[in-house]
C-alpha cells in the first residue's frame, strides 16, 4: 500500500526519513524516482543520517556509488546511475555484491538499471507541486 508524506520546506525531511525508515525497518534497498532537482539526493543525506553517518553526504554522480559508515559500523551505499552509458558498467562496480549484501543501499536513477533491481526494494516517488512542496510517496515494491 502506497503511503505519502508532504515536505514544505528540507526541515521535514528528518522526520519524513525517520518514518520510512521505522516503518520499513527490515528493507535495505530504497529506489528514489524523480525529475532532476527533486530532492532526491536531499532525502538520502537525511536517511544517512538517521542512519548514523556522521561523514559528507554528496551525490556519486561520477563515482557511482559512495559507501559510508553509519551506527555500529555498518555501511551504508548509495548510488547515482544518471551518468551510466551501459549496464555492463553497473556489473563493473560489483552492484550485486552492494545490493544482496544486506547493506542499506539508496538509489537514484532507478529507472536506468529497472531490470537489475531485486525482486523486493522499496520505491519512494519525489513530486514537485507549483509552490515547491514536495510529495513523498513510498511502498514496498515487490515483483
Amino acid at each position: 500500500m502506497e503511503k505519502k508524506l508532504i515536505s514544505t520546506s528540507v526541515d521535514d525531511l528528518h522526520v519524513i526519513s525517520e518514518k520510512i525508515l521505522s516503518e520499513l525497518e527490515n528493507e535495505r534497498i530504497f529506489a528514489l524516482y524523480g525529475k532532476m532537482g527533486a530532492g532526491k539526493t536531499t532525502l538520502i543525506k537525511e536517511f544517512c543520517q538517521v542512519l548514523g553517518v556522521d561523514e559528507v553526504v554528496s551525490s556519486p554522480t561520477f563515482a557511482i556509488v559512495n559507501e559510508y559508515t553509519g551506527r555500529d559500523s555498518h555501511s551504508v551505499f548509495h548510488f547515482d546511475f544518471y551518468r551510466i552509458k551501459k549496464i555492463e558498467e553497473v556489473f563493473d562496480i560489483g552492484y550485486e555484491e552492494y545490493v544482496y549484501g544486506g547493506h542499506y543501499c539508496f538509489i537514484e536513477w532507478p529507472e536506468l538499471i529497472d531490470n537489475l533491481l531485486p525482486e523486493s526494494f522499496v520505491r519512494i516517488d519525489i513530486e514537485v507541486e507549483a509552490d515547491d512542496r514536495r510529495v513523498i510517496a513510498y511502498r514496498r515494491e515487490v515483483r
